[in-house]
């Protein structure tokens, strides 16, 4: 449980000209409750058109805000969200999306679970605020015969165990920093990964020491990712344009290696799950897309209590 002196954390969001989401997240940052809590939030914008800055000020103007150029993408902005917030000393970093909307105790219950679990980064249940009770994006799974980290399509509320558990990845549309974790492993990687710093930052954290917990009992509520034209149905000339595209494309080949190699298990591992991904992208049976939503999937409470990475004897596994 939390002590009764106040323990501080920030709130960091890298934003670009989607007011009205922006504006939503921050209604519900305010909402929080905030008992032995000092919560300040910092607000990255990165050039926003459509008058972001402007409407924040005048709404929340105690939310701080730090201007970019318009080239920061997703890892700049939360870097430079993560600069400005260790300036305030916190104990906590809190990093999220601005699609994000908070149940009133979610933060509250993230910082319990850490400081439940010493040398541990938290993420939360991640809901689709479309469908609220269904998962979204939550404890991606390393599956070498499908190319990469797979991503639950079934999973809901009820399906998921009722305690913290351990997972080799948390997605950072909320995740709650340790300062001494970003002190021990430094920045995203933003030269690699411009927009999915994610994707290799908390794997990083977990090589050295970090466990990476997800709360359950803490829910986010994020706007479902935007649905990419089918590979397959591409021209040969888009199909080459979009494998070689930067790291900020949805089928960019470096992406996919710099993901890749943090990810999996080893390096080896993440070099061959390449091509297999793309196979199986051409031939339509690929994970992300509808043949995935056809696999079964067993509930992951199911799943976690048989994994190796919460065995039975694990206080994780049973929720305590």
């Amino acid at each position: 449980m939390i002590e009764s002196e106040f323990i501080k954390i920030v709130i960091v969001a890298p934003v670009y000209n989607r007011k009205e989401v922006t504006l939503k997240c921050l209604k519900s940052i305010s909402r929080l409750q905030k008992d032995d809590l000092e919560i300040h939030t910092i607000i990255v914008d990165d050039g926003s058109t459509d008058g972001t800055a402007d409407a924040i000020n005048e709404e929340f103007p105690d939310v701080e805000i730090v201007v970019g150029d318009g080239n920061l993408f997703y890892t700049g902005g939360t870097n430079r969200g993560i600069e400005a917030a260790l300036l305030h000393d916190p104990k906590y970093v809190l990093a999220i999306n601005d699609d994000s909307v908070f149940d009133e105790d979610s933060i509250k219950i993230m910082i319990e679970c850490a400081e439940t679990h010493p040398r541990s980064v938290i993420g939360a249940l991640l809901l689709n605020w479309e469908t609220p009770h269904k998962i979204l994006q939550v404890s991606p799974q390393w599956k070498f015969w499908l190319g990469g980290m797979r991503h639950w399509r079934k999973q809901t509320v009820w399906s998921v165990p009722e305690g913290p558990w351990e997972t080799e990845l948390i997605v950072g549309n909320c995740v709650l920093y340790p300062v001494e974790a970003i002190r021990n492993v430094g920045l995203m990687n933003e030269a690699l990964l411009p927009q999915f710093g994610d994707a290799e930052y908390t794997p990083r954290m977990r090589r050295k020491g970090w466990r990476l917990l997800i709360e359950p009992r803490a829910r986010v509520f994020c706007k479902p990712n935007d649905e990419t034209t089918g590979f397959r149905h591409l021209s040969l000339t888009r199909m080459l344009r979009e494998l070689m595209s930067p790291p900020t494309g949805a089928y960019s080949v470096r992406r996919r290696i710099y993901a890749n190699l943090a990810a999996a298990p080893n390096r080896l591992q993440g070099l061959l799950a390449l091509p297999i991904f793309y196979f199986r992208v051409l031939l339509g049976i690929n994970s992300e897309g509808r043949w995935g939503d056809a696999q079964p999937e067993k509930p992951l409470r199911d799943t976690y209590a048989e994994s190796p990475l919460a065995p039975k004897n694990d206080p994780f596994a049973a929720g305590n």
